[in-house]
């Protein structure tokens, strides 16, 4: 189901459809899939097929971290990094990027870098 959203989503072999993305996604999390929970966030942190909201972007990623999915994580650290819907807070900023990155997202590390600077 989180396949048939991302095919939906960038429009390969079907055409393009946040709605349509939106909608395999939400059967996906349905299904516990942490992927699709974190795809759904990043809908509503963007404003693809959906009005953008930084909460439900923001409830959406901790649900999929919650679930141990890296990309989440390192999209709530960036959510309290830039202040996106929540008070800028490096220190839950860095926490995020730490998790993440030590559940193997590969933009982590480099996010946490820009943190020292």
């Amino acid at each position: 189901m989180n396949l048939l959203g991302d095919l939906y989503y960038a429009g390969h072999g079907v055409s393009q459809d946040y709605k349509q993305a939106r909608e395999w996604y939400e059967k996906g999390a349905a299904g516990g899939n942490a992927i699709a929970m974190a795809n759904i966030g990043y809908l509503y942190e963007r404003g693809y097929g959906v009005t953008q909201d930084s909460k439900q972007a923001r409830q959406w990623y901790e649900k999929a971290a919650a679930d141990g999915n890296s990309s989440a994580m390192s999209n709530l650290g960036n959510l309290y990094q830039y202040g996106i819907g929540v008070p800028v807070d490096i220190a839950q900023a860095r926490q995020w990027y730490q998790k993440a990155a030590a559940a193997g997202d590969p933009n982590a590390p480099k996010r946490l870098e820009e943190l020292k600077k």
